[in-house]
């Protein structure tokens, strides 16, 4: 799962790919906003990410896809 965390006045964005299912992120991200808590995910390599709930500005959770690389023959 692609995870894209946008920061209020930060112009980069965090991205990275979990094992997490969709489900189970959006519980996270409703209840660090609703707690006003820490927001923190796992990544595919084993670290860990930790958001303040505060300053987050969204949380886009999209399907991982498989990345083309190649050159198409026209």
């Amino acid at each position: 799962m692609e995870i894209r965390i946008g920061i209020q006045n930060v112009a980069r964005e965090i991205a990275f790919e979990t094992e997490m299912s969709k489900d189970d992120v959006t519980e996270k991200v409703r209840a660090a906003v609703n707690d006003s808590a820490n927001l923190e995910l796992t990544d595919n390599k084993g670290g860990t990410v930790i958001v303040p709930a505060g300053v987050l500005g969204y949380v886009e959770i999209g399907d991982a896809s498989a990345r083309r690389v190649g050159f198409v023959a026209g």
